[in-house]
């Protein structure tokens, strides 16, 4: 995608006819909502979750979409959760064999199996409670990252699969490992690489992104990093990076890595594994609400003058406790899975109140993409669905099954890139035609 919007536009500034550059317009504009954008980072383009691409399937049948192929051999048996990333024609996602992580790089072939590019060892990979890999490597022009569950980050060459620079993020910020092992996906900002070891030498850290070294340390919290990814906004002229920790929520400057402000979101076990949702000058963040805390869903103001920020929360919901990083804002509802709470509804909650406009148990905890109107939705169980967002109530638009072929529960995110629906389930990958006819 960004190479054609470059070529179109260095087309249009060397064309000096006024007419001329008006055509050449008019074409970008018909061009650009059917061209689909790389997906190059854990939840695509800015961790928004949501493909820009129209023109998709209008109904799917019991059976589901057309399987356009199965690819198996990512890992071996309880493989891992990690997603996919799609850049310039290559498929890249983690797995596990034999407790070792790997990092796989396939090229993608019209409606047959892509052939696979190069493999990486990225060392060990958590073998305990849930097995297998976490993080969803994140593309950046002619570089892949990858964190394994252990704590390795490693940059490699996209084409060749060679290390360019690694390095421990544990051991080098004096971090610890998390009860079910680091799961974020790491973000690349400008020349900047951000992770979180949770460590006594940086809580956070901003590396350069070419050669591994260290930029800037948050100090640390006193407390172990949690699973989430980051996100981040600009409010009053200001970027802040929002990421969460065991205890809650850090805003810093991304440019100088200066803590700005921190907010107490406790929960028993450290989990805060939902990435904040940024929305005109508010923050929404959300774990589990499990007891003595019952923390749930929040929603906070945030207040910018000059580089002093404060949040204050404007309200709480501890039943829409999402786990799963499965929460999405559309036309001011939040819909997303719970929990703990009924151990897994579907509800629509209102962005400005907090209030619970519907739950709903006919399905269960899972995550989801956005697109073409519709929300594409994978449980834990396997069962997909295709929601229609309305505040009213869970507005099912189809169902099906995913093949039981895999170990462990249905964790990795679906995607969707040119017009093709990407599902994973321990070793398998399954891609689905869910073009419009």
């Amino acid at each position: 995608m960004g190479k054609c919007i470059r070529v179109l536009y260095e087309t249009i500034r060397l064309t000096t006819m006024t007419f001329d550059r008006f055509l050449l317009l008019c074409l970008l504009l018909l061009i650009l909502p059917n061209i689909a954008a790389d997906w190059v980072m854990f939840h695509g383009p800015g961790g928004q979750n949501r493909c820009t691409e129209t023109g998709l399937i209008q109904t799917i049948t019991a059976d589901g979409p057309k399987l356009l192929w199965e690819l198996t051999g990512i890992g071996k048996g309880q493989s891992g959760f990690s997603s996919v990333t799609i850049a310039d024609g290559l498929l890249f996602t983690a797995g596990s064999v034999d407790k070792q992580s790997f990092v796989y790089c396939y090229e993608l072939q019209e409606n047959k199996p892509p052939a696979k590019r190069w493999e990486y060892n990225n060392g060990g990979v958590w073998s305990t409670s849930y097995p297998g890999t976490r993080s969803t490597p994140t593309v950046d022009g002619n570089r892949v990252y990858d964190l394994s569950s252990l704590g390795e980050l490693v940059c490699l060459d996209v084409k060749t699969g060679n290390k360019i620079w690694g390095r421990n993020i544990f051991t080098d910020f004096e971090g610890e490992n998390i009860t079910w092992a680091i799961a974020e996906s790491v973000l690349i900002d400008g020349k900047k690489l951000i992770c979180s070891p949770g460590g006594k030498k940086g809580s956070v850290v901003a590396l350069d992104k070419m050669s591994g070294e260290l930029i800037w340390t948050v100090p640390t919290t006193g407390n172990s990093t949690s699973y989430a990814c980051a996100t981040v906004f600009e409010q009053s002229g200001l970027r802040i990076l929002a990421m969460m920790y065991a205890r809650g929520l850090l805003l810093i400057d991304i440019e100088t890595g200066q803590l700005l402000c921190s907010y107490l979101h406790t929960q028993r076990y450290g989990i805060n594994c939902t990435r904040p949702i940024y929305h005109n000058g508010q923050l929404f963040i959300t774990n589990p609400k499990t007891p003595p805390d019952n923390t749930g869903a929040a929603l906070l103001n945030v207040f910018v003058d000059n580089k002093t920020v404060s949040v204050e929360r404007v309200w709480q919901t501890p039943e829409f406790d999402n786990l799963q990083d499965g929460v999405i804002l559309i036309d001011g509802v939040l819909y997303g899975a719970s929990h703990d709470y009924k151990s897994g509804c579907f509800m629509g909650v209102d962005w400005k109140s907090g209030k619970i406009l519907y739950e709903d148990r006919t399905t269960s905890r899972g995550a989801f993409t956005w697109a073409d109107g519709l929300l594409y939705f994978l449980n834990e169980k396997g069962e997909f669905f295709r929601i229609k967002p309305n505040p009213a109530k869970l507005d099912i638009v189809d169902r099906w099954t995913l093949p039981d072929k895999g170990n462990g529960p249905y964790w990795a995110h679906p995607v969707i890139h040119t017009k093709k629906l990407y599902l994973r389930h321990g070793e398998f990958l399954y891609c689905y035609d869910i073009a419009g006819k």
